[in-house]
C-alpha cells in the first residue's frame, strides 16, 4: 500500500544524502585535480605498442615468395563488421605460355589449389577485433603493430591486396612461379628446406664503373 501524505515515506533526503553524497560523487575529480598533468607528445614521440597489438593487417608469404592465402574466404565469413571481401581463383602450373628461357610459365600464386585474386579490407568498417586472423587456416593473415590508419579520403581506407601483401624478402621470388619447396603438404607442415637464393639482378656497366 502506498504511503499517504504526511507519513514516514514522504520525508525528504537525509542529511547524508544532502551533504556527503555530492562530495563522494566528486571524489575522483578531487583526487586527480592536483596531480601533475601528463601530456603525450604524439606524434613527435611515439610510444611502442604491445607485442600482440591489433593493428593493420598483413598478407604473409612462404619463404619462396608464394602467397599463404588460399582464397578460402573464411576470414570474410568470420568478420563481424563485414569489412573483408575476398575473391578466390584457381592456381595453374602451366599457363601454356613459353618464357624467354624456354620454360613454360606458371600461373601459381599460392601453395594451394586456389589463391586470393581479390582481397580487400575496408578500414571504415574494421573494428580490429582479430577474429579474421583466428579463422585463417594457413596463418596467411596476421595483424601488425601499425596503428596510424587515419586519412581524409574514404576511398584510401579500402586497402587492396597490393597494400596488404608482405614485401619480398631476400631469397623470395615474385609470383607467379612453381612451388620451390616441395608439395603443398610440405608447405603446410613446414617440412621443407630453405629456398635457394634468387640471383640478384646484374649491375649495369655504368654502375660497375
Amino acid at each position: 500500500m502506498a504511503d499517504q501524505p504526511g507519513q514516514k515515506g514522504d520525508k525528504g533526503p537525509s542529511l547524508k544524502e544532502q551533504l556527503w553524497d555530492p562530495v563522494a560523487g566528486f571524489g575522483v575529480t578531487f583526487r586527480t585535480m592536483f596531480r601533475k598533468v601528463v601530456t603525450e607528445q604524439y606524434p613527435k614521440e611515439k610510444l611502442p605498442t604491445a607485442p600482440r597489438f591489433h593493428g593493420r593487417h598483413q598478407l604473409n608469404r612462404w619463404p619462396d615468395g608464394l602467397e599463404k592465402c588460399v582464397g578460402c574466404e573464411l576470414c570474410a565469413w568470420a568478420c563481424p563488421a563485414d569489412a573483408i571481401y575476398v575473391e578466390g581463383a584457381e592456381n595453374t602450373d602451366d599457363t601454356g605460355t613459353v618464357g624467354e628461357d624456354g620454360t613454360r610459365e606458371s600461373g601459381r600464386y599460392s601453395a594451394g589449389e586456389r589463391y586470393g585474386r581479390v582481397y580487400q579490407i575496408n578500414y571504415l568498417r574494421c573494428i580490429l577485433c582479430g577474429l579474421c586472423i583466428e579463422a585463417c587456416p594457413t596463418r596467411a593473415l596476421t595483424m601488425t603493430n601499425e596503428y596510424e590508419l587515419a586519412d581524409d579520403s574514404r576511398a584510401s581506407l579500402i586497402y587492396e591486396k597490393s597494400d596488404l601483401l608482405a614485401p619480398l624478402l631476400p631469397g623470395m621470388e615474385q609470383p607467379p612461379h612453381p612451388m620451390r619447396l616441395g608439395s603443398d603438404d610440405d608447405y603446410y607442415r613446414g617440412d621443407y628446406q630453405q629456398p635457394v637464393p634468387v640471383p640478384a639482378v646484374p649491375a649495369t656497366e655504368e654502375a660497375q664503373s
